[in-house]
């Protein structure tokens, strides 16, 4: 019930236009496009998070983030429209969940080697089946079940090494459970803006949530006089560059996603996350010095031969519905 509730805060007022369609090529297109954006942005931020705290960084991703949005809304001609909206509940529960996601998702990364705090991340699709079922009403049946099941497995087996008490500390620890946290937001961050694409503009999704998560943000600024180890520093001018970075790749990124989730159901888009795998290798191996253990890269091809389930079962029960349908309904795959 709870569940049901929180969606419909998250929906508000059914969408009277039709403002999403049927298009899943485009959908996985755009889907592929912001992952390898946001990847540019975790890169970075990996990099900054050597000296740059948390908090610092959340705002620099938000800040900055907000120059592409902006520019894109000025194209449009929609910067007038861009704040106003039919839900700003909504948008303001999209703020939270993000932000969250974004927190933890940056804590992992510093914590973790690149490629396992990817491959952790990969759970994000799996619980996106779970909570299309449950949030969104999309019919989940035995094969995508056990899709989701075979991935949970290969998730295990990529935590196993980070569990133990040998090799890996605290820390080490700490940034899988951060990691599993964020995996579970960012899906349900997926959720709120396929419900969102109903009733609003990609243009206002993406400004309302860069707006929101940048003040939210500053709320970090105080810590430094709590928590001096947290306390923001005055970057020198290559870090500024990173931080300036990681802002625009993640805005980019950003417009690029909440795009997707107008032409595909949520769970049919979020299983293509796992092209970042190989960057995550490749980058962490020349960039970090980072081998992955070989339950890493185990764990990670069972989630992705899952996520491959998940794909052909969407096209096995027909991917080309009709337009009016998915301007109207759920999925009901």
């Amino acid at each position: 019930m709870a569940l049901k509730s929180l969606t419909a805060r998250i929906a508000g007022p059914p969408a009277p236009t039709g403002m999403t369609r049927h298009a899943p090529l485009l959908g996985i297109s755009l889907k592929v496009s912001s992952a390898l954006a946001f990847f540019v942005m975790a890169t970075c931020l990996k990099i900054a998070a050597e000296d740059v705290p948390i908090g610092q960084l959340v705002f620099a991703r938000n800040f900055f983030g907000l120059f592409p949005v902006l520019l894109m809304v000025t194209l449009r001609r929609e910067l007038g429209l861009a704040f106003q909206t039919r839900n700003p509940k909504g948008h303001l529960t999209r703020a939270a969940v993000g932000l969250t996601a974004m927190v933890c998702s940056f804590t992992a990364l510093y914590l973790l080697p690149l490629p396992d705090a990817t491959a952790i991340g990969f759970a994000t699709p799996l619980f996106v089946v779970v909570l299309a079922y449950f949030l969104l009403g999309e019919i989940v049946r035995l094969y995508r079940w056990s899709a989701v099941a075979v991935g949970f497995l290969g998730i295990l087996i990529v935590l196993s090494p980070h569990l133990g008490e040998d090799e890996f500390d605290r820390a080490s620890t700490l940034g899988v459970f951060l990691g599993l946290t964020a995996a579970l937001f960012a899906a349900l961050a997926m959720i709120t803006v396929r419900k969102l694409c109903e009733t609003e503009r990609t243009s206002t999704i993406v400004t309302w949530f860069a707006a929101s998560a940048t003040v939210l943000s500053l709320l970090t600024l105080p810590l430094g006089y709590l928590l001096p180890e947290q306390g923001w520093i005055v970057p020198d001018l290559p870090t500024m560059g990173l931080l300036v970075l990681i802002g625009l790749a993640g805005g980019v990124g950003q417009i690029l996603l909440t795009q997707s989730y107008r032409y595909a159901d949520a769970s049919t888009i979020a299983p293509f996350d796992y092209v970042n795998m190989m960057w995550a290798i490749i980058i962490g191996w020349l960039v970090f010095s980072e081998t992955p253990v070989p339950e890493v890269i185990i764990g990670a091809l069972i989630v992705i031969a899952a996520g491959v389930m998940v794909i052909y079962r969407e096209h096995k029960l027909g991917l080309d519905r009709t337009k009016a349908r998915r301007a109207s309904t759920p999925s009901q795959s």
